[in-house]
């Protein structure tokens, strides 16, 4: 590590201004990347602004149309909230499979898609239920939101207030976690609304991505068998030494019909 200047203001102007005021500033959520990140010398701010204290960014509220969460709200709190629980029991149930305690406990909701980890799990649940995330100055549709590998729309200063959810008739998530890191090599949302089935992809690519194909024959018919013959090609998707590319193709169809299921069962 090395010298830097630390930061904990308690509203969003405050930090607004401490960020334009500072030479090379950087947002501290839950500090799971980032920290990890500095300590490699990988990112060397000259401030860090820790927005923990900062009271708009906490809560979750829900009615009978949209849950909302606030972007310093952590993965743990998500996955025991009962609101969210009930209004969209796929997103509790994505948040608790996040990591380890230690993670679920320190990381956030705002953190995690503001970094867009091609691995992460919030982004497929954001772009699958269609959600819009809120910051200090806009809202910005999910699909807009992830724009490539650990890139997004934000722009310099700019700061997650927090996300709205639509509530959907039913959604399932499912991945295939690394054993060691629990990211998603391959993980797969699919939620249905009254108008419309979505299906969001995280893991597979350099940014979370809907899959047409399996949106269109889940459409038609709402369960794992109406995926028989459906494939993915392989072209494009992330090839590693955790899997290859094909691999991570056949995955995909796999893990939409288990989630398909989930959401049937839901």
């Amino acid at each position: 590590m090395y010298e830097f200047q630390y930061h904990r203001p308690n509203s969003l102007e405050d930090a607004a201004k401490l960020f334009d005021a500072a030479g090379d500033p950087q947002y501290l959520a839950g500090g799971q990347t980032l920290i990890p990140v500095m300590k490699q010398r990988l990112a060397m701010p000259s401030d860090l602004i820790d927005i923990g204290r900062i009271g708009d960014l906490h809560g979750i509220t829900a009615d009978k149309n949209a849950l909302t969460i606030g972007a310093m709200t952590t993965h743990a709190q998500v996955a025991s909230c009962d609101k969210v629980r009930e209004s969209i029991p796929a997103l509790a149930s994505l948040a608790n499979h996040i990591g380890d305690p230690a993670v679920r406990n320190r990381g956030t909701l705002g953190g995690s898609i503001a970094n867009n980890d091609p691995a992460a799990d919030y982004p497929a649940a954001l772009v699958a239920l269609g959600a819009s995330v809120q910051t200090t100055s806009r809202e910005i549709a999910a699909e807009a939101f992830f724009t490539g590998l650990f890139e997004t729309a934000l722009e310099e200063g700019e700061m997650i207030v927090k996300v709205t959810f639509p509530v959907t008739d039913c959604a399932g998530y499912e991945k295939f976690p690394n054993p060691a890191s629990r990211y998603a090599t391959v993980g797969v949302f699919v939620a249905r609304t009254k108008e419309r089935v979505r299906v969001a992809v995280t893991g597979a690519g350099l940014s979370v991505f809907r899959a047409g194909d399996i949106e269109a024959a889940l459409e038609t018919d709402f369960s794992p068998d109406a995926l028989d013959g459906i494939s993915i090609s392989a072209d494009g998707l992330n090839s590693d030494l955790h899997a290859s590319a094909e691999y991570r193709a056949n995955l995909i169809i796999v893990l939409a019909r288990r989630a398909a299921a989930k959401a049937n069962a839901a």
